[in-house]
């Protein structure tokens, strides 16, 4: 019997205090032999046309890779599977996608042809004036994770002025010695990063799927200091340092803060530097089957706070802090309001779509796929 495939879950967007911030052109690697690129509306059933090819290929043993839409972690925004090189996309706004080469690598699938106008146009009204009340919620929301960050940008002020340069510098150095240890250089090909999220600000807070990410076998480099304590920019240096070898690199955005890193994983060293400061990131120890002795190097940035010259804004930071917390809520709120909308929006399609054809072009395009094993 074949041993079941394995699955890798990540998200390609997300929502955020720079606002709604997409990676979805690195879902695909360079080397991808084929791509369908799902159209349709809410509700036609494109995250359960990518589901269930996802089962099928990992009934058979294959690894795939599951993409999640940050509005609604429930649904697919994307379904990769790396060793055939195929790559299954929502192609519906806010994902657009452009077929680069079609007919040879892009092929449009459009599971609006399996709906009945009929059904839907008596709900025109209906269905726009939820799409307008969807869009002011997500407005709203992104308006109030913009505040949040003026609050964020704030409580960091007060740790960055209290930071002991001369020892965040060492040790700063002394982990990108560590990581660098026994890699070997590659200056033959230019260095491929892949940008994506491994958490994301959701309807229900923040959702992690770091855990389905690390292996049992990489070794687990944790940083953890609050705000201001430099951790993302100190794995932005490991990153900068292994893409200057010539390494490819996985790196995993921060979802307050999408402009940078919570997460570097260096794929052939088994390698992994992440961001594990609470209560907004995993703790590497809870990842199943790590053995934290063994496996996990911690690295405690509150050691170089001056605790005397902190103390100094303590009750600003904190007030800084606790307005930063109570905006993202109330922004999750929205976001929350907003996918409600959305699943009003689904119920009309539902009751439009004609399911047999969707499951027969999907049996058709499971055949395609694999023609490729």
């Amino acid at each position: 019997m074949t041993e079941q495939g394995k699955i890798r879950k990540m998200f390609p967007g997300g929502n955020t205090t720079l606002g709604p911030y997409f990676l979805f052109e690195y879902m695909i690697r360079p080397a991808t032999n084929r791509i369908f690129i799902i159209k349709g509306g809410p509700g036609v059933g494109k995250s359960t046309f990518m589901n269930s090819i996802s089962r099928e290929m990992l009934d058979r043993g294959y690894d795939v890779e599951h993409h999640h839409c940050s509005t609604d972690p429930s649904s697919l925004d994307g379904l990769v599977i790396p060793q055939l090189g195929v790559a299954l996309l929502d192609g519906t706004a806010p994902h657009i996608y452009d077929p680069s080469y079609p007919g040879v690598i892009d092929e449009i699938i459009n599971l609006g042809e399996f709906w009945d106008d009929t059904v839907l146009i008596p709900h025109k009204n209906e269905i726009q004036e939820i799409n307008k009340r969807g869009n002011m919620q997500f407005k709203t929301a992104f308006h109030i994770f913009k505040q949040s960050k003026m609050a964020y940008d704030q409580s960091q002020w007060y740790v960055e002025e209290s930071i002991d340069r001369s020892k965040y510098n060492r040790i700063q150095r002394f982990l990108v010695e560590s990581v660098l240890e026994g890699m070997v250089p590659n200056y033959h090909t230019a260095p491929e990063a892949r940008h994506l999220f491994a958490s994301a600000l959701t309807p229900k807070g923040i959702l992690d799927f770091k855990d389905t990410l690390i292996s049992k076998d990489m070794k687990i480099y944790s940083i953890k200091g609050q705000a201001g304590t430099g951790v993302k920019e100190m794995i932005e240096r490991v990153a900068k340092a292994v893409e200057e070898m010539g390494l490819y690199t996985e790196q995993y955005h921060c979802p307050f803060e999408p402009d940078k890193l919570d997460m570097l994983i260096i794929p052939a060293a088994q390698k992994v530097v992440m961001n594990s400061t609470h209560p907004d990131h995993s703790d590497p120890k809870d990842i199943e089957g790590v053995s934290y002795i063994r496996q996990v190097e911690e690295i405690d940035l509150g050691i170089c706070i001056k605790l005397d010259v902190l103390a100094m804004y303590e009750e600003e930071r904190v007030d800084a802090e606790k307005r930063f917390r109570d905006l993202m809520d109330k922004g999750i709120s929205h976001i929350a309001k907003a996918k409600a909308a959305h699943g009003e929006k689904e119920k009309f399609y539902f009751q439009a779509m004609n399911y047999d054809k969707v499951n027969e072009k999907r049996n058709q395009v499971l055949k395609q796929i694999l023609q490729y094993t």
